[in-house]
């Protein structure tokens, strides 16, 4: 309870401090109302969504819309109050500078400038309305990304063999059936030889693919489609009244996966073939740095194949990459992973600037990376979770070209 006085005490100072800005800027009552009502209603309805009962880690769409309508106001708020506070200090050290000096008799603080508080709002309101656009457009923005990648290696017989890879759908937040159905006609426009998914289909109970789960029959792939789990696919963050009820909940999603079509790669490997010649193709589970799940083997999962076999490697946490698998002892030409989202915030400008503040905790968090003469893509991922939208990292399609160095 003492927590959410605090946070409620917090929100009101900024907001109180964010409608001088208001105030200064316009003259007009029902603007300094219709700021105060909605700020009211934001933080309102966040409590009703929060303040009630706890079911772990699990975010229903209301609390996600409650959490992301609160991120934008206090985005808005936060940036408003750097101008105020800025401008502020200024005001404080002149008042101090004309007593000092004589110019006035009394101590008094210059009035706030007109204009700076409308250059803090124009300049607040654009992350806002950002953020906004996130959650109505920007999380269903799929953009097919494609690369071809080269290997000395590679069996000539997968010279421009295409993979089309997605990740982290998590089922329970997708909200829109026409724009989840464009991105797998997206998906199959690629028409690719093979479909992978690295990880996290659901938030946390196979009931929310129950809804999605004949849209997701429609991916099809010519040489199959293929999947391992991500740390939201076990249910570890949501109460559970029984051990079995939650192995049962992973068993029927294992299940579900394959009535779907893929084929649920566990510490385990396949051969794809084609002319005569074949890659490996190993999947692991779960395996993550900093408390998340280490389930993966990947010793088990590498056992039966060969050290020169061409090895594509699915796991679902870049870390698992970082720490474990560019350092094997065989070597793994291409590994295959999601989980990060890119943070579903982020600047991109393609040759310019890649930035979000996922790099912080992830040294490799989008995209395609090379280390060790292995590559790693890190899928920014379909879906979305917590805040619901995108702003900037945009659903993502990836398809990979193999190539055979030398060939055309």
């Amino acid at each position: 309870m003492l927590r959410w006085i605090i946070f409620v005490a917090i929100y009101g100072i900024l907001g109180f401090y964010a409608l001088q800005a208001i105030k200064t800027a316009s003259r007009f009552p029902w603007v300094h109302y219709t700021f105060i009502v909605v700020s009211l209603l934001v933080v309102g309805n966040f409590l009703y969504q929060f303040t009630g009962d706890d079911q772990g880690r699990v975010l229903s769409r209301p609390k996600s819309y409650a959490f992301g309508f609160l991120l934008a106001t206090l985005s808005f708020y936060l940036i408003t109050i750097i101008f105020l506070f800025g401008e502020d200090i200024f005001r404080l050290f002149t008042g101090l500078y004309q007593k000092i000096a004589g110019d006035q008799k009394e101590f008094g603080i210059p009035a706030r400038r007109r204009f700076l508080s409308v250059l803090g709002l124009g300049i607040a309101a654009m992350p806002f309305g950002a953020l906004l656009y996130g959650m109505y457009k920007g999380k269903y923005n799929y953009k097919v990304l494609s690369y071809s990648l080269e290997f000395d290696d590679l069996p000539d017989a997968f010279h421009g063999y295409k993979i089309t890879q997605i990740s982290d759908i998590h089922s329970g937040s997708l909200d829109d059936a026409e724009k989840v159905a464009y991105g797998i006609d997206l998906i199959n426009e690629q028409q690719s030889d093979l479909i992978l998914f690295t990880g996290d289909f659901v938030n946390n109970q196979t009931i929310e693919l129950v809804p999605w789960a004949s849209t997701f029959a429609r991916l099809k792939a010519k040489d199959g489609l293929y999947s391992v789990l991500g740390n939201h696919d076990y249910g570890d963050y949501i109460g559970w009244d029984s051990e079995e009820e939650k192995a049962k909940n992973l068993k029927d999603l294992k299940a579900l996966q394959r009535e779907i079509g893929f084929d649920l790669i566990l510490d385990s490997h396949r051969y794809i073939e084609k002319d005569g010649e074949r890659i490996a193709l190993l999947g692991v589970e779960n395996w993550g740095r900093g408390g998340f799940k280490k389930a993966g083997d990947l010793e088990k999962a590498k056992a039966g194949i060969s050290k020169d076999d061409f090895k594509i490697l699915m796991s679902h946490d870049p870390s698992h990459w970082e720490d474990v698998v560019i350092h094997d002892d065989y070597h793994f030409h291409l590994t295959l992973s999601g989980h990060t989202h890119g943070m579903q915030f982020g600047v991109e400008i393609p040759g310019w600037i890649k930035w979000s503040p996922v790099k912080w905790r992830y040294t490799y968090w989008a995209g395609i990376y090379k280390e060790m003469g292995q590559y790693i893509n890190v899928n920014r991922g379909f879906g979305f979770l917590g805040y619901p939208g995108r702003v900037g990292i945009w659903p993502e399609i990836t398809v990979i070209t193999l190539k055979k160095k030398g060939l055309t």
